[in-house]
């Protein structure tokens, strides 16, 4: 059962278990689910609001690559968080990237940390 340890700089880290069977769950949903509190918006990767950075539960690199959107790469690089060629570097090498978007990261069988923005205190 992967874990996923959701870390902010102003609060303690809060680890979950993620059961075998969530590989359709997205980071986002989980994290509402746990009530994490995760900064997003539209919830479907159009405004670049829930961007995570993804590690290993070590903080290093991950292993497993996860398929990222059309509309997640272009939200990255947009808002700034990945480069033309970091992107061309994740297709070609088939490489995780370690900026994703909450709202469309899917779960893997890999202990991730994600380190998050806290969302405003009006937001549900």
């Amino acid at each position: 059962m992967p874990k996923i340890i959701f870390q902010h700089p102003d609060f303690d880290e809060i680890e979950i278990y993620v059961p075998a069977a969530s590989h359709k769950r997205t980071i986002l949903s989980l994290a509402k689910e746990f009530k994490v509190p995760i900064n997003f918006d539209c919830q479907d990767g159009e405004c670049g609001t829930c961007v995570i950075h993804v590690t290993d539960a070590d903080g290093n690199p991950t292993k497993m690559g996860v398929n990222m959107t059309e509309k997640e790469k272009a939200v990255l690089q947009e808002i700034g968080k990945m480069s033309r060629a970091e992107l061309e570097r994740i297709i070609v090498d088939d490489l995780p990237g370690e900026w994703r978007l909450a709202c469309q990261m899917i779960t893997r069988d890999e202990d991730i940390r994600v380190t998050y923005e806290r969302m405003p205190e009006d937001q549900p």
